[in-house]
């Protein structure tokens, strides 16, 4: 069990190793390819449409193939698509190439979720999320130091698909230890009698969907839109507002590790309010004319305040709606969230032109209690309640 811990860890790496590829290296890219810079957002789409699609269908193929299998492809689809990025040569291909690349993302990452919910304790959810946010840090430092060295834009997507590669042989050889308890087994059987509709109409799912989608939302336009919030409407130097900007992810990063430990002695809903209240917090001393160390502070703190949510929501879906529902719900979660992070970003770039950028703090804060809301709601809901549901 401990190595496929380990396996499971490095594939966490992987998840996070090509997520943030295309915006390192897209000022390269789009000269060569000769499309305007705003064209990286048509690419982007594409792949966060894949990655719902593949998100909401995980529960069948999770049921069909199983969590390992489902891991070893997906991790072997990113990987074509990965070495297919480093040998298109025009715009068209990139867009045919980044559905499967999504595709590949969204159903790893939800399998990968679930198994982690359903088998091991909350400390490896946090660790493994932390663990994802190393992969998003390697990625753009192997993609800058290609183009430092000297090399194209295509060497750096050629080497993450190579690892990308090698991870699947890991993950094939490992597909013996992936076993289902007989539990899971029991309980996929009521799994295969709920339809996605009939999934909405149980008590608190509609909460949890809506409050993963508020945080996501959250998450995304904290990082996407801080250091314009500095620059536009505080004054400060670009090369300032990014150092700050950086240290939010940093953030979200080591708070995970740190929430690892918490999450010991503390529930998966307290871990929930705690970060809630951290991003409240935060979002106060945004808002709070204090100077702008006390705004950048306020920043990191909204950071620190991400870290416990998501982990913490996954984990606790098999607990909230049984182990036979958890695959299809936190594939559901997992579509909610990218429709957040690809929607509600670009939504306050739109308010922020026309209304001003003085609106971000605020835009934040609106979102952040409302999933505070949704996240009360869904604590309310009874758990015998939701056990009868399921046993309609």
């Amino acid at each position: 069990m401990s190595f496929l811990l380990a396996i499971i860890y490095i594939a966490f790496i992987s998840l996070g190793l090509p997520d943030a590829l295309l915006g390192s290296a897209w000022p390269s890219m789009h000269g060569q390819l000769n499309v305007p810079v705003s064209y990286a957002g048509i690419i982007s789409m594409i792949i966060s449409a894949g990655t719902i699609i593949s998100s909401l269908f995980s529960d069948k193929m999770n049921r069909r193939l199983g969590t390992g299998k489902v891991t070893a492809i997906s991790v072997g689809l990113t990987a074509i698509s990965l070495l297919g990025f480093s040998l298109s040569g025009s715009f068209f291909m990139l867009c045919v190439i980044a559905l499967p690349y999504g595709l590949g993302a969204g159903a790893v990452d939800a399998a990968l979720n679930n198994y982690v919910a359903l088998h091991y304790k909350a400390r490896h959810m946090s660790w493994l999320h932390c663990f994802w946010g190393v992969g998003a840090t390697i990625g753009p430092y192997i993609m800058g130091a290609c183009l430092t060295g000297g090399l194209k834009w295509s060497s750096g997507y050629q080497i993450i698909g190579i690892l990308q590669v090698i991870l699947t042989a890991i993950l094939i050889f490992s597909l013996p230890l992936w076993k289902k308890s007989n539990e899971a087994e029991e309980e996929g059987q009521i799994q295969n009698k709920v339809g996605m509709g009939k999934l909405l109409r149980l008590p608190g799912v509609k909460e949890v969907l809506i409050a993963f989608f508020c945080y996501c939302a959250v998450e995304q336009t904290a990082g996407l839109w801080g250091a314009s919030y500095m620059v536009m409407e505080r004054g400060m130097s670009a090369e300032n507002a990014a150092k700050w900007a950086s240290l939010f992810y940093l953030g979200i990063t080591i708070g995970r590790f740190i929430c690892g430990f918490i999450s010991m002695r503390m529930s998966d809903k307290a871990m929930i309010r705690l970060g809630q209240g951290m991003i409240a917090a935060g979002i106060l001393l945004l808002i709070f004319p204090w100077g702008n160390l006390i705004m950048c502070i306020g920043l990191v703190v909204v950071g620190l305040g991400c870290a416990p949510i998501y982990p913490s929501i996954i984990h606790e879906t098999p607990t909230n709606f049984g182990a036979g529902l958890s695959q299809a719900l936190i594939g559901m979660q997992m579509a909610f969230a990218y429709v957040g992070t690809t929607v509600m970003p670009p939504l306050f770039g739109v308010l922020a032109g026309s209304v001003g950028i003085w609106l971000y703090p605020f835009y934040l804060l609106i979102i952040t209690l409302l999933m505070i809301w949704m996240v009360e709601k869904l604590n309310k809901v009874p758990k015998a309640e939701s056990e009868d549901v399921r046993g309609r």
